[in-house]
């Protein structure tokens, strides 16, 4: 009886381990940037802060490692291999995930720890306590891993992980250059933008407690807004805390707002043209080789067919250096409409140093990572 209680438990933790992990390398970016999130709030907390803003900038690697961990502990269950050694790494693998939920659950701080990425949301209690179970699982299995009943032999066994370690690795590098297999960003193919900019509509807003502080004969007070003072009193601070927060209050899509440089904000004229056009969204130019041109080549396409093309970073000198004065049409430079856009708006909206956007309106049509430029028409 114990021993199918552990083969299941073994089974189940293994399969869930893989599903959460798969599910993560679509999108390697997206655990990276909750890493980072981690890293900021430790560091800002006080909590070893300069050792936490140098471990922000490995925060891709951490989460492409992290994922690649994830799968390989699961398969390694499934199919039982050295039981012992894969049930104590399983144990710290939930015992540190459980230390990481229970902090997005008592902290407040963070609102999500992206357990199983954008595409499967879950609360703070729903990761929390799924963390709690699957510590139980680890528990067990770790105490009867000599039930453990292996699928193979070892060798068999063997290829099998390096087989999965590989095959989760070049997918999150694939899917870097190439944009998640599974989009489930707001800014996906077919989603209106100017819609999900918009609160909506069943938004409940937060409920705050106004005191205005005034002073007399140098003493201080509160007032209600219904119980102002008379003019012999002077204002001093106005004091607002929240009473029940609302719900449903945030835009899907928030903080995008394309300006020009001088701060201008353009973003409905764009999103409102009528006929179709590219956004460029540049991330970081850092990240391309140094012989890939096929950005600039599409510039030029589209300003030779006059097809309306803009430039949407959230580094403006960094984009200037690489498209200032580039497109040349009867030898005279032209300009290209570049607008500065939240680096925060940017990495959900691009999820590749470089990613094109073709645009109806603000309906998007169609987007492609640097890697897939070649098969963009113009």
């Amino acid at each position: 009886m114990m021993k199918t209680i552990v083969n299941i438990a073994r089974y189940l933790s293994g399969s869930l381990l893989v599903f959460s992990g798969l599910v993560k390398a679509i999108d390697p970016l997206g655990l990276a940037y909750k890493m980072q999130e981690f890293f900021e709030t430790w560091a800002q907390s006080g909590f070893l802060p300069r050792l936490m803003e140098d471990l922000g900038h490995y925060a891709l690697a951490f989460s492409i490692a992290m994922i690649t961990i994830e799968v390989a502990v699961g398969v390694a269950l499934i199919l039982g291999w050295k039981s012992k050694f894969t049930s104590f790494i399983f144990l710290l693998l939930i015992t540190f995930f459980t230390f990481l939920t229970s902090y997005v659950l008592l902290s407040g701080k963070i609102k999500a720890c992206g357990c199983f990425g954008d595409c499967i949301p879950l609360t703070p209690k729903q990761t929390f306590g799924k963390d709690l179970a699957l510590l139980v699982l680890a528990i067990l299995l770790l105490w009867k891993h000599r039930l453990f009943t292996p699928l193979t032999k070892q060798l068999p066994m063997v290829g099998i992980l390096v087989m999965a370690i590989a095959g989760t690795a070049a997918l999150q590098w694939y899917v870097l250059g190439h944009l998640p297999l599974q989009d489930c960003l707001p800014f996906k193919v077919g989603n209106n933008i100017s819609v999900l900019r918009s609160m909506p509509a069943n938004a409940i807003p937060d409920q705050y407690d106004i005191q205005f502080v005034y002073e007399k004969n140098k003493q201080q007070q509160s007032f209600t807004t219904a119980n102002l003072p008379d003019s012999s009193w002077e204002f001093v601070a106005r004091k607002q805390t929240l009473v029940k927060a609302g719900q449903n209050n945030v835009p899907p899509i928030s903080d995008f707002m394309l300006t020009t440089a001088s701060g201008f904000d353009s973003t409905e004229a764009i999103l409102n043209q009528k006929e179709p056009y590219f956004l460029l969204f540049v991330k970081e130019v850092k990240d391309l080789p140094t012989n890939f041109r096929k950005d600039q080549e599409m510039i030029n396409n589209a300003f030779a067919k006059n097809i309306p093309f803009y430039i949407v970073t959230a580094q403006r000198s960094q984009a200037i250096k690489r498209y200032g004065d580039m497109v040349i049409i009867n030898g005279r430079s032209i300009p290209i409409p570049m607008f500065t856009c939240d680096a925060t708006a940017i990495k959900t909206a691009a999820r590749a140093a470089l990613t094109l956007y073709k645009m109806n309106g603000p309906v998007v049509m169609n987007k492609w990572g640097w890697k897939d430029f070649d098969v963009v028409g113009l």
